[in-house]
């Protein structure tokens, strides 16, 4: 044998052994379970969905033309960041676990599906969806729970007023069918704003021709109602994203729930 293939064939094992060495240092030095849970995917269940996720022969299912999100959530640092802790108003509103939620419902804006102008407020209550008008063709969409109330009143009014961590009087009917509700009626004052009242962290009030409708735009620490028919209240959202939606709304909006 040459040199020369002595050489190489010399080369080639110290190369072999500094590669191996290389890696079972970098493996040694790796802690894998905090490898895995630092790169572990977020997924959505659809079980939490109520629809089955796959493609039928009409094609993909989808919302306004949109096929519905699947696989990896999307943005999740960035949802963690809008869905997590607030300090408000004297109230630590505690963080949404939204990975468990829809991603559908998660708050994001999206290409308007109606023709109204900038700063108009739309309820789709059968699909669940408020949303914001934006400028040049979009819209702010919410994830919303609609409550008995919400179903009851349909059409176009303003919101005529809106107030952060509002104090809440139950109906005198409601009251009548839960009297143990008497401490919070109006003759009793109503139960002050906090994180156990069920308007929330705000309240918008929708007018009519200058007279309240009793229907209402609030928030809810009961992220699971998100998506659903509830027994009571109109419109929830999530406290995180009515918050959000206050903020956004200016003077008397106009609104139209359909």
């Amino acid at each position: 044998m040459t040199d020369t293939a002595l050489s190489r064939r010399r080369f080639l094992q110290f190369s072999g052994l500094a590669m191996a060495s290389g890696l079972a240092g970098c493996t040694s030095s790796m802690n894998t379970d905090e490898f895995r849970e630092q790169t572990r995917p977020y997924f959505r269940n659809p079980a939490l969905e109520g629809r089955p996720e796959y493609i039928d022969n009409r094609g993909p299912i989808s919302i306004y033309g949109q096929t519905p999100p699947s696989g990896l959530l999307p943005d999740s640092s960035r949802y963690a960041a809008i869905y997590g802790p607030v300090n408000d108003g004297g109230f630590q509103v505690p963080a949404v676990p939204y990975q468990q939620i829809d991603a559908r419902f998660y708050r994001q804006e999206v290409e308007s599906p109606f023709a109204e102008r900038p700063g108009t407020i739309i309820v789709d209550t059968g699909n669940r969806f408020l949303y914001l008008i934006l400028a040049n063709g979009r819209a702010m969409r919410y994830g919303v729970g609609i409550g008995r109330q919400g179903f009851a009143w349909s059409g176009r009014g303003v919101i005529q007023w809106k107030q952060a961590w509002p104090k809440w009087t139950p109906p005198d009917e409601m009251v009548k069918r839960q009297p143990e509700l008497v401490k919070y009626s109006g003759a009793n004052g109503g139960m002050a704003g906090g994180l156990n009242n069920p308007l929330g962290a705000r309240a918008l009030y929708i007018f009519q021709n200058g007279q309240d409708t009793l229907y209402r735009l609030h928030g809810s620490p009961e992220w699971k109602s998100i998506g659903k028919a509830v027994s009571s209240g109109c419109v929830r959202m999530l406290n995180q994203d009515v918050m959000d939606l206050y903020d956004r709304v200016k003077g008397k909006a106009p609104i139209l729930v359909i």
